[in-house]
């Protein structure tokens, strides 16, 4: 690998999620990152580069697979014939590793801290005031999680908006036990408004195939104009999310 070739990547990796450079040699570049714990190992082949995750979340390999289904692969390296491909693999390989568990709840002790640490200090003693920043903290860091691991669209329309795209829980925030729990890009979906205004109030469900389930309180009329019927389906679902799901299926009405 030529020294301006190795430039090459690490400033795509700098530029896409990985900003540290961790080790190179002769044939590859390791890459990190403060942000989140994944490592990517980053090759230069002739022509073109073979991206492969050497450290990261459990649940980052397969949903990685699952973004980069089609593309060329030899062993866990994945193949890329131009600098785009390299920058697309890089870039959503660290922005699964800043949503996925548990990263998101470290993040959120940071943030609540930092953020009570720029109230009054009478203020950050407050139990009360405590509780309320650890909600809105926890709150805008799930939607970013959500955000991130949904491509920035709904999970059943594909709908881009964001002013229109809500973080939804299946297990509520309050029925949640712990903050990993509250935190878990699995435990709900990003999905448009009139959906998660369903979602929220248990008028509507996914099976553990992803298919929607309606309840029987929406009228076939309310149903055509909410725009909604058991043909829609969840672009995809993990094994993690099915716990979450069973306990939502659980209430629906």
């Amino acid at each position: 690998m030529t020294p301006l070739k190795r430039a090459l990547i690490e400033k795509a990796g700098h530029d896409h999620g990985f900003e540290h450079t961790v080790s190179a040699t002769g044939a590859a570049v390791t890459l990190g990152s403060a942000r989140h714990p994944a490592k990517a190992e980053v090759s230069w082949l002739s022509p073109g580069y073979a991206m492969a995750l050497v450290q990261g979340p459990a649940t980052l390999p397969p949903e990685l697979a699952r973004s980069f289904a089609d593309w060329p692969r030899a062993g866990d390296a994945y193949m890329a014939t131009t600098d785009a491909q390299l920058a697309q693999w890089l870039q959503r390989a660290a922005v699964l590793a800043q949503s996925l568990p548990n990263q998101a709840a470290v993040d959120f002790d940071t943030q609540v801290q930092q953020a009570l640490a720029a109230l009054p200090a009478a203020d950050s003693l407050n139990t009360e005031v405590q509780r309320l920043v650890r909600q809105r903290v926890g709150q805008d860091r799930y939607r970013q999680a959500m955000l991130n691991y949904w491509g920035g669209a709904c999970a059943v329309t594909g709908l881009s908006l964001a002013p229109a795209l809500r973080a939804s829980h299946a297990k509520p925030w309050a029925d949640c036990t712990t903050d990993a729990e509250r935190l878990d890009v699995f435990n709900g979906f990003l999905l448009s408004a009139n959906l998660d205004a369903l979602f929220d109030k248990f008028l509507i469900s996914f099976s553990d195939e992803g298919e929607l389930r309606i309840s029987d309180q929406i009228s076939s009329d309310n149903r055509k104009l909410l725009g909604i019927s058991e043909s829609l389906n969840l672009r995809w679902l993990s094994p993690e999310h099915l716990r979450y799901l069973k306990f939502h299926r659980e209430k629906l009405k």
